[in-house]
């Protein structure tokens, strides 16, 4: 084993390892996040944190035209002909 500084530790259940909370808070990690693993040719692991957006419509700001709208009615009218 290496000298490399030890910044947390934990334990493998079930094919399953906790993230450490002080790792956590550091790197933002939160629910929904992905984390890609890459094997470096040393033997070390290297994790890269893609963090999930909060939602569909995260960035919408919402609708920037000129006319006026009714979401009722013209959420049920996209795609339909109405003669």
């Amino acid at each position: 084993m290496s000298s490399d500084r030890v910044d947390a530790e934990s334990t493998v259940s079930g094919n399953q390892a906790n993230i450490p909370a002080r790792i956590r808070r550091e790197l933002d990690i939160d629910d929904g996040d992905h984390l890609r693993w890459q094997l470096e040719g040393d033997g070390s692991v290297r994790v890269q944190v893609v963090q999930q957006w909060t939602g569909t419509f995260a960035d919408f700001d919402g609708y920037d035209g000129e006319e006026a709208t009714d979401v009722a009615t013209d959420h049920d009218a996209w795609s339909v002909d109405v003669e």
